[in-house]
């Protein structure tokens, strides 16, 4: 696990050593246990290429060092991420006649390039970012793994090409100012976080997932060698004869793969079902207690403390809680959203961080249960889904003038029912997959923001279409996984853990295991009312069934609270007073209507008022 930063491009432009060593400062928090940087010409003599590495030591302590060179084969590698197969790739390329002098994932990503080419990410199970420079084919790859657990940034410009895994170290480059892309903003307030390939920065992209990207003859080309299987049809074949048993295997092998380590390690642990599940079968493969990591609040309506509680005494684990309040959002806000290099889209941002900070006082990595809902389908919207066609037969009138303002007006408790009626009525499958989350309308959009674009700014879901030969569950798992998950929860995941120099592994993500459930009936993910009905059946036997059966919470902040009462004058002075830097984007009249409806308490507004909010401290930071 590290940071990597570097370019190839022209020498005239950049000071070299300076340079490289301000960008991988600028993310020392990634990797605070070793650096390293090298530097070399390209053949016609022009351009430099430059390498550079912060290294979080988790595998090999002592031989990992990068970036790693062999100076024979003329290959340079810097790598951030994990290869949980490592020693299974090691051992076949020893029998095709390659020797090794450590026992580091890294140097085995450089020999599997030596053997395979740009063709390796096939043979990789893992999660990965990488520049690697070939000076015999005069080469530059980048790569990232198949959903983005691992997180790489590019700039362009006529002079070459900068890469950095956090966009503050591309911000350390003299030739690149801060500058906002208000596409980006109009992204933002469509999703709530900015969809791959654009970022809040003029001039800086994300490299999709699954993407391998090869400098080559003064030209960069860019193909993904991966897509999540859920966005074409399974393919037709025979089921095993026990589902549930082959579905515990695989969940079983991820788990113990991933607990491959070199230094101490544990779980966060939520007391529901997917980080219930990997605690579960963690103790399987340890000799000694799991150390797991609980996050909860003083509003006991939003905490889930009692239940991990519960699940940590099952298994005997060493167990850790840290209680969060209003105080530790408002302290922490600013600094998170600089770490993220981008506005704190989701709340749980907050106690993930204060968390992964409680964690890293006693282990560097843990496992969690991130991803387990955007593929084994555990979202309500994802049964919701099923009742679009019913829904939208029903005559226009009855939904427009009787259900829908009655949904409308229902109090927040019954914000499901709300967030269902409203979303059911949406045409638009892309539309409506967005809104699922929160996320405002195009109508919402254009009504609350003036951002003065030119053209058509009704964006679609970038890196994702509604596939006709596919069920409506696999459509909206695939936008869940193209765009949701990577540009969303795993850049948060990402983001917080590192920020508090801890590694964080998603075994619910290993590439066997999505195939596996990805070529199974949809029964076996939603079944009648219940979402993720393979792995609730696969548990049975494993956590108590108050842990199996109980209503999905999801990690929920009390921001709606606190925005009314506690954050009440830290929300105003920021969206409203005269310092705002946002505030010129906004329908003033839409603003305030939307502020007092949630102050007070006829309507929630929490999603869009915390993504303003943030989308403002971004500004203060950057601009």
């Amino acid at each position: 696990m590290c940071g990597i930063a570097g370019w190839l491009a022209r020498k005239s432009t950049l000071s070299g050593p300076d340079t490289l060593k301000r960008m991988t400062d600028a993310i020392a928090h990634r990797g605070p246990d070793d650096e390293g940087m090298y530097f070399e010409d390209t053949a016609d003599g022009v351009r430099g290429v430059a390498l550079g590495h912060r290294r979080l030591a988790i595998i090999d302590l002592a031989g990992g060092h990068q970036p790693m060179r062999d100076a024979a084969a003329g290959l340079t590698l810097t790598f951030n991420g994990e290869i949980y197969n490592f020693r299974e790739i090691r051992a076949e390329l020893i029998e095709a006649g390659y020797s090794f002098q450590h026992d580091s994932d890294t140097e085995v990503l450089l020999r599997a390039y030596q053997h395979w080419g740009c063709d390796l990410v096939h043979h990789l199970r893992g999660m990965f970012a990488f520049a690697l420079w070939d000076a015999k084919a005069q080469r530059l790859v980048l790569a990232r793994d198949r959903f983005g657990e691992k997180p790489l940034f590019i700039h362009q410009d006529a002079d070459g090409i900068y890469f950095a895994s956090e966009v503050k170290a591309l911000l350390a480059l003299p030739s690149l100012t801060a500058k906002v892309d208000m596409e980006g903003v109009w992204d933002y307030l469509a999703y709530r976080y900015v969809p791959a390939p654009r970022t809040l920065f003029a001039g800086i992209r994300k490299l999709l997932p699954g993407t391998i990207a090869v400098w080559e003859n003064g030209a960069l080309s860019e193909g993904r060698y991966y897509a999540p299987p859920d966005c074409m049809p399974p393919a037709s074949g025979p089921l095993p004869h026990d589902v549930t048993a082959a579905f515990l295997e695989k969940l079983d092998a991820a788990v113990r793969i991933e607990m491959v380590s070199d230094v101490p390690f544990g779980a966060f642990l939520s007391g529901g079902l997917d980080s219930s599940a990997i605690v579960a079968l963690m103790t399987r493969h340890s000799g000694f207690p799991v150390m797991t990591y609980s996050v909860g609040f003083s509003e006991s309506a939003y905490s889930e403390l009692s239940y991990a509680a519960e699940v940590a005494r099952l298994f005997n684990t060493n167990h850790h809680e840290l209680v969060v309040s209003h105080r530790h959002v408002i302290d922490r806000l600013a600094e998170l959203v600089h770490f993220r290099d981008a506005p704190v889209s989701e709340p749980s941002d907050v106690p993930i961080y204060l968390l992964a900070k409680e964690a890293r006082r006693t282990v560097k990595m843990v496992l969690t249960g991130e991803g387990s809902d955007e593929v084994l389908a555990g979202y309500p919207k994802h049964v919701a889904e099923n009742f679009v066609r019913p829904y939208q037969a029903l005559p226009v009138p009855l939904r427009r003038n009787l259900i829908e303002p009655l949904a409308h007006a229902l109090p927040y408790r019954f914000r499901r029912v709300k967030t269902a009626i409203t979303n059911l009525s949406l045409p638009d499958a892309q539309d409506r997959y967005v809104r699922w989350f929160g996320a405002l309308s195009r109508v919402e959009r254009e009504e609350l923001a003036g951002l003065g674009l030119s053209g058509q700014r009704q964006l679609p879901c970038r890196n994702f279409a509604v596939n006709a030969d596919n069920s409506t569950l696999r459509n909206i798992l695939c936008f869940d996984q193209s765009s949701w998950l990577p540009d969303n929860l795993l850049e948060r995941g990402d983001r917080m853990t590192m920020a508090a120099s801890l590694e964080a592994r998603v075994p619910f993500l290993d590439d066997e295991l999505v195939a596996f459930v990805s070529s199974l009936p949809d029964r076996y993910r939603v079944r009648g009312l219940h979402t993720k009905w393979v792995l609730r059946d696969a548990l049975r036997h494993l956590v108590p069934a108050r842990i199996l059966n109980r209503p999905k919470v999801g990690f929920r902040v009390p921001v709606n609270e606190w925005l009314r009462t506690t954050m009440r004058e830290y929300l105003l002075s920021h969206l409203q007073s005269g310092s705002s830097l946002t505030r010129e984007y906004y329908n003033p009249q839409t603003l305030h209507r939307v502020i007092r409806e949630h102050l007070d308490g006829r309507q929630n507004h929490e999603k869009l008022l915390w993504s303003l909010l943030n989308l403002e401290i971004w500004h203060r930071i950057y601009l």
